[in-house]
C-alpha cells in the first residue's frame, strides 16, 4: 500500500493551538492542491483525535482531477481509532462515501456495533492500539484500497512512521508562529530518541505566504 502523510503547520512545527482549535495555516492555492491529493487517494484517513476535535467529513476533492488520473466513485474515509470513540453521528461516518474505521481488541462491542448500525466498516486489528499494518493490509485485501492520504493527527503520523509504512510526506509550512509546549506538531505519540525516521527532500514550491516541501521517507536509521 502507498501512503502519503499530507500537512500543514506553522513556521515553528504546530498543526494547531495548544486548545487544539484549527488555524488557517494556509489559503486557497493549498486547498485547491490538497483536493488534488484527495481526488488522487483510494481513501483519506485520520485520527481519531481529528475527529473528536474537528468533525471532518473529508468528502471535497477535485472531482475533475479525480476523473484525469482515471478513479470512479469517491475517495472512502478512514478513522484509526483504538477504542471506537468515533461518535456514530460523526461527519465522518454519515453521508454517501465509504467510511472504515479501524480499532483494536480493546474497543467496547457496544461502540462498534453502534458504528456498524451507523453504516461504517469495523476493522479490527491489534490488541490495545490498533496494529495499522495488519489494519491497512486488511483495508487493501477488503476494500480494494492501495494508494491512501493521511491527514493526520500526530499521534497516527508518529505512530505509521514508527512502523516503516510512510512513502511520502508533503508538507505546507504557513507564515505564522503559534508556540505552546502543548500544541500538536506533525508528529507526536512517543517520539524517536534514535533510529529517527529519515527523509529526503524532493522539491519546493512557494505557495500562500508558505512553502510546500515534498519529501520522500526513506525509513528508520537510515542515512543518504
Amino acid at each position: 500500500m502507498y501512503v502519503l502523510v499530507n500537512v500543514a503547520m506553522s513556521a515553528d512545527g504546530k498543526l494547531s493551538t495548544r486548545r487544539r482549535e484549527q488555524l488557517g495555516i494556509s489559503g486557497d492555492a493549498d486547498f485547491a492542491r490538497v483536493d488534488r491529493l484527495r481526488a488522487e487517494a483510494d481513501a483519506v484517513v485520520v485520527g481519531v483525535g481529528t475527529v473528536l476535535a474537528d468533525d471532518p467529513s473529508l468528502v471535497r476533492f477535485d472531482r475533475e482531477h479525480r476523473a484525469h488520473v482515471g478513479k470512479s466513485g469517491v475517495p472512502a474515509r478512514v478513522v484509526a481509532d483504538s477504542r471506537a470513540r468515533t461518535p456514530p453521528d460523526a461527519e465522518v461516518v454519515t453521508g454517501d462515501a465509504p467510511t472504515y474505521v479501524l480499532t483494536s481488541e480493546a474497543a467496547p462491542a457496544d461502540r462498534r456495533k453502534a458504528l456498524v448500525e451507523a453504516g461504517a466498516v469495523v476493522i479490527t486489528a491489534g490488541e490495545e492500539r490498533v496494529d495499522l499494518p495488519t489494519a491497512l493490509d486488511t483495508l487493501e485485501a477488503e476494500a480494494d484500497v492501495s494508494d491512501v492520504m493521511v491527514e493526520g493527527g500526530g499521534e497516527l503520523v508518529f505512530s505509521l512512521l514508527a512502523a516503516d509504512l510512510v512513502d511520502d510526506l508533503t508538507t505546507f509550512v504557513g507564515p505564522l508562529v503559534v508556540g505552546g509546549r502543548d500544541a500538536p506538531t506533525p508528529a507526536d505519540g512517543e517520539g524517536f530518541v534514535e533510529d529517527f525516521a529519515r527523509l529526503h527532500l524532493d522539491g519546493a514550491e512557494y505557495l500562500d505566504g508558505g512553502v510546500v516541501l515534498q519529501w520522500t521517507v526513506e525509513g528508520r536509521g537510515t542515512t543518504e
